[in-house]
């Protein structure tokens, strides 16, 4: 079994195509086929599901796939640890963020970083607050950076910049009238389960001595852009980051209502299990002095 062999293997199992995982390996479908062909010969092992002209993982390609992921992850470990011993100069570093991170914060880091280190050969997932965690913590990820806190115990987690959340309802809305009654009636729309945005508001909104499940409307949207998109419309209020609506504030097609809430931390979040490289030691030095 060789690291190629697991690298397809887990390519065709999250496309469930060997088409398009050949295309993201930039190989021809044959090789790849070939190679998933001899896993399974040589193990006397089916690892796929043949449907048509699409493919399904059995019982036991879904038991190895967390498997092969673990041993790939690791490889790349070994592989960094080599890149630290010749001295940090090329590499590749796996980042996962949050939407309000990603879009609003991470780019003038990264901008940084690759003036200071143009060969390092950089990887952005992008999703929700839970999702950048789950995947340091599965090490799909060398480094998480998400809004708000992090609860895995497995991951450790360090304070960086921040932002400021601010209520927002649609232009020409009432005034600063935020008693209980105005926002049990007040259509909200919300980020979805996972989101640092979504908690913050949850907490905001504890604080005001309500549940979610008082509100008498919401709407939950799926990003950033969405959700202030929603408001622009006239849809409802949302609690939203500075940085993502700022312009729109500015532009009059929105207004924010002032409420008393401190400022909102970024986390960098690395394995607790393993020490930072020195390539990732050198990412997060840049995105502490980028505060």
């Amino acid at each position: 079994m060789t690291l190629d062999q697991l690298r397809i293997f887990v390519a065709v199992a999250e496309r469930e195509h060997m088409t398009r995982a050949a295309e993201a390996l930039n190989q021809t479908q044959s090789a790849t086929s070939a190679a998933i062909a001899a896993l399974e010969e040589r193990h006397n092992l089916r690892l796929f599901d043949r449907i048509g002209r699409r493919i399904v993982l059995t019982d036991a390609g879904r038991d190895f796939l967390g498997e092969a992921r673990a041993v790939l992850a690791r490889a790349a470990i070994a592989s960094q640890r080599l890149d630290d011993l010749a001295g940090v100069k090329r590499g590749r570093l796996r980042l996962a963020a949050s939407q309000t991170v990603a879009n609003y914060w991470l780019p003038a880091v990264i901008a940084r970083f690759r003036e200071a280190h143009p060969e390092i050969a950089l990887t952005v997932r992008i999703g929700n607050s839970d999702d950048a965690a789950r995947a340091v913590e599965a090490l799909q990820a060398d480094i998480g950076i998400i809004e708000g806190d992090c609860q895995l115990t497995t991951l450790r987690a360090k304070a960086v910049a921040g932002d400021t959340l601010r209520l927002v309802f649609p232009s020409g809305a009432a005034g600063g009238d935020l008693s209980p009654e105005r926002l049990r009636h007040t259509p909200w729309i919300l980020r979805e389960a996972g989101s640092g945005t979504r908690d913050s508001f949850l907490q905001w909104l504890g604080r005001q001595g309500l549940g979610l499940e008082e509100l008498e409307s919401t709407l939950e949207l799926p990003s950033n852009e969405a959700v202030c998109s929603a408001v622009e419309a006239g849809i409802g209020a949302a609690l939203l980051s500075d940085l993502v609506v700022r312009r729109s504030i500015e532009a009059g097609r929105m207004v924010d209502v002032p409420i008393d809430t401190p400022q909102r931390r970024f986390h960098i979040l690395t394995h607790a299990e393993r020490q930072p490289s020195a390539l990732e030691a050198r990412f997060i030095h840049h995105a502490e002095t980028s505060a």
